[in-house]
């Protein structure tokens, strides 16, 4: 299960895993935004969350408290969450999906900050799940309120 939380060795890159790993889901979000649009990439991040909490809560518990840093399932999720908010997809929707998940995961605004409080498996996911919440949500509205959408 460590695989999973890892993405699979993206975790263990030595600088900014968490940056990787969101760049890393950027293709296949899209792939399946391609497929089916918004609804099938939040079914798809509701799935990779709940596999990466069972795989979370399988590690030990210093892992999970401290979340460590190589636990990176938890980006995938959180940057698919933030692509459901695109309504049609473009490189410019896909690059500011990016940098407003990255924005809130970083910078841990309310509500993130109250998710990533929680030491354990739920509030490893919880917090980018928050932070791509909260990016899905402005894009959805730059959607309603720029007519022509994203260039």
């Amino acid at each position: 299960m460590s695989g999973l939380a890892a993405l699979w060795g993206i975790g263990r890159l030595p600088k900014a895993p968490g940056t990787w790993a969101s760049l890393a889901a950027l293709l296949p979000g899209a792939a399946l935004h391609a497929l089916g649009g918004p609804v099938l990439v939040a079914v798809a991040a509701a799935v990779l969350a709940a596999a990466g909490w069972r795989a979370v809560r399988t590690l030990p518990a210093e892992a999970q408290a401290g979340d460590a840093g190589w636990i990176v399932v938890d980006e995938a999720a959180g940057q698919w969450l933030a692509l459901a908010g695109l309504w049609a997809l473009s490189w410019s929707g896909l690059a500011l999906a990016f940098l407003l998940f990255r924005l809130f995961d970083i910078a841990k605004p309310w509500p993130v900050a109250l998710a990533d409080r929680r030491k354990d498996a739920a509030g490893i996911m919880l917090d980018d799940l928050v932070a791509g919440a909260l990016a899905g949500s402005i894009l959805v509205a730059l959607s309603v309120l720029l007519p022509e959408g994203l260039p």
